[in-house]
């Protein structure tokens, strides 16, 4: 399983929310680009961007950050937040930007997103299906920033999708979003039983290594962090089986006498 360190962006800042909620804030005193370095030093192959704003307004308020951090090279990146059309997706491939990942668009235009995926190329369209659960426990979707509410399950979305045409979907539990008590895991067991071609990728509640290896044995392909990491609450040491570039410790003392 792959982890994705997460970086979102509210008005060329770093920062996080709490549940998405834009009042319950917390800023970071790292620069986007000096964020970006750093994971690409602790081994990270892709980072996950996020531009809050586009995700609520629908429009890409951080697009020149965002650039910026696509020529910085030696990552891949993928970034969501406020692509809602295909000249926005071809904007951003076309400068460097490696997948982009659609959220409100994916629930309310299916037909438009297929023709999307089509175009670019499943490996460059990601899906993003957040949820609520509801008094039930379905898990059911929000868009527009998490602020719209939809009749839709998370499996009834995803059903509107034909198997061969999605590749990848990003799906957040929002109320563990930033609150670091631990992924969902019986929503992953069950997305990835449901649709095992799907590479399943985890958002919400990581707070520790173990969260990491739990959601590796039920079959989740990847883990976007954003707190746990950016608090730097897990041990490098304990990234290195879910960050491929990561060096061993052994190359990193060479490295260091050299």
């Amino acid at each position: 399983m792959l982890l994705i360190p997460a970086i979102d962006l509210r008005g060329g800042r770093v920062v996080r929310l709490y549940q998405g909620d834009f009042g319950a804030e917390t800023r970071y005193g790292h620069s986007p680009r000096a964020l970006l370095e750093r994971y690409r030093a602790l081994g990270a192959s892709w980072v996950h961007v996020v531009d809050l704003e586009g995700a609520r307004d629908g429009v890409l308020a951080n697009r020149e950050v965002i650039l910026d951090l696509a020529a910085q090279g030696g990552l891949k990146l993928q970034v969501g937040g406020g692509i809602r059309s295909a000249e926005t997706v071809e904007d951003l491939i076309s400068s460097g930007v490696e997948r982009v990942v659609i959220g409100s668009a994916a629930v309310e235009r299916p037909d438009e997103v297929l023709g999307w995926a089509s175009r670019f190329g499943s490996d460059r369209i990601c899906l993003a299906l957040d949820v609520r659960h509801d008094e039930r426990g379905e898990p059911q979707v929000r868009t527009r920033g998490w602020k719209s509410g939809t009749a839709l399950s998370l499996w009834e979305a995803l059903a509107r999708y034909p198997a061969a045409a999605v590749r990848h979907v990003l799906c957040t539990d929002i109320e563990r979003d930033g609150a670091l008590t631990g992924p969902n895991l019986e929503l992953y067991r069950e997305a990835a039983g449901r649709f095992p071609r799907i590479a399943w990728q985890a958002s919400g509640g990581v707070r520790d290594a173990a969260d990491l290896a739990a959601l590796a044995r039920i079959g989740a392909a990847a883990a976007v962090s954003g707190k746990a990491l950016l608090e730097e609450r897990i041990k490098p040491e304990e990234l290195r089986p879910f960050l491929p570039d990561a060096s061993s410790p052994a190359s990193t003392s060479e490295t260091a006498r050299s």
